[in-house]
């Protein structure tokens, strides 16, 4: 069996792909046409044997299969990822969730390719730009067909501001208790 690619040298591969598909786009002429052609059919006829394969598994395999990195992004190239795109959004807050010190987050909907995240309770401000991206990273990790992630600040319940119950019977001009007159 051939060596097998690590992960930096497929991450390497995809950026050479993506700088030569870009490069190919940008070049005139039929020649270039029919290169881009035929990479979108080999794409095509990939992604139907990944399907038939994908249809072979039983499901504890296919999940697993899903749960590949490479393999999940193939699968959602080719719209056969078995998992639903919210199962897979929630499952990447909840390995966020285990890092939060403070708060909760859910999600609160995909529409248009955009999922909204509430995030819930409070700290520090300083580190929210910072928990924003962790959150946009690992659900675009997850979801790589949706276009954005919107975190969404649910607003944090105050403590009820307590009046003393001298205060509530004292006459109006009356002077405070315990304060002179």
């Amino acid at each position: 069996m051939a060596d097998r690619l690590t992960g930096q040298d497929v991450d390497r591969r995809l950026v050479l792909l993506d700088d030569l598909l870009g490069r190919l786009e940008r070049i005139p002429g039929a020649t270039a046409t029919m290169a881009l052609d035929a990479v979108r059919a080999l794409a095509e006829v990939y992604g139907e044997a990944l399907a038939r394969l994908m249809d072979q598994l039983e499901p504890p395999a296919r999940d697993a299969a899903a749960a590949d990195e490479l393999i999940g992004h193939l699968l959602v190239l080719h719209a056969i990822h078995p998992q639903p795109v919210a199962e897979r959004v929630a499952r990447a807050l909840e390995g966020i969730r285990s890092h939060l010190h403070e708060g909760d987050l859910r999600l609160a909907g995909i529409t248009d390719g955009i999922a909204r995240v509430e995030l819930t309770g409070s700290g520090c401000s300083s580190s929210a730009g910072a928990l924003d991206l962790a959150i946009r990273d690992a659900v675009l990790a997850a979801a790589p067909e949706l276009r954005d992630v919107q975190p969404v600040r649910a607003p944090t319940a105050r403590a009820p501001t307590l009046i003393p119950l001298s205060e509530v019977r004292r006459r109006p001009g009356a002077p405070a208790a315990g304060r002179p007159v």
